[in-house]
Order: structure tokens, then sequence, then C-alpha cells
């Protein structure tokens, strides 16, 4: 009975989490998906930097993060990240302390602070 169980959970991962992996990775970088929101203030063959504004309440478009970066924050801002999947992750960021953003595939970012809220993105080419 156990050999028959495993063709089938691995058909049904097949048909259930291969469709989200692809969404995950076809997402734009974030500094494509809305430039509403995010503006390329530097980009050469180095580094790409991006300055992003969120309007209380706002929320950006579905896009990702190919590239390892580092976030400094311009303001204090409570951000609502939420995956392709449907996970929900809150960020608490502090203007002045930069923090590490690795590789994110994709996902929306909200601004539930009742502030407008910035940050620079660096990413190394």
């Amino acid at each position: 009975m156990i050999k028959h169980v495993a063709p089938i959970l691995a058909a049904a991962a097949a048909t259930f989490v291969a469709p989200s992996i692809g969404i995950a990775q076809s997402a734009p970088p974030a500094y494509a998906s809305d430039p509403g929101v995010y503006r390329v203030i530097l980009d050469n063959e180095k580094f790409r930097v991006t300055r992003a504004v969120w309007k209380p309440g706002e929320l950006d478009k579905l896009h990702a993060h190919p590239i390892p970066s580092v976030v400094y924050p311009l303001t204090d801002c409570t951000i609502k990240l939420t995956s392709a999947d449907g996970t929900v992750r809150i960020v608490k960021t502090r203007a002045g302390h930069p923090m590490e953003a690795p590789v994110t595939f994709a996902h929306t970012a909200q601004n539930i602070s009742r502030h407008t809220c910035a940050a620079v993105f660096f990413e190394r080419k």
C-alpha cells in the first residue's frame, strides 16, 4: 500500500507545487513591477539602487527580489509581506538601520503603518 502512496503524492506535488514555483520564479523584479512604488536611482554594471515609497495602506504589485540586497529604511515602518502561496509575514523597520534581504520569490508588500514608508534597496550585480 505504501508503494502506491508515494507516486500519488509525487503527482499531487507536481500538479500543485510546480505551478506556484513557476509563478514565483516568473514574477518581475521589484523595480520593474511597480514604477509607482519603486524607482531606480542608480543602475550600472556593478550595482542597482532602487528607492521604494509606499503611501499609508498602499499594496504594491506582485514582484520578486532575484538578487540578495541590503535594505536601508528611511522611515520607521510596518510592512506586511504576502508570498504567492498566501504566507504572511510582518516586518518592522527602523529608519537608519539597514537589514539584509535575501533572494525572495513572488510576493507583495503593503504599508500597514499610518504614515508613508520609504526605503532604499542596494543590489550588487
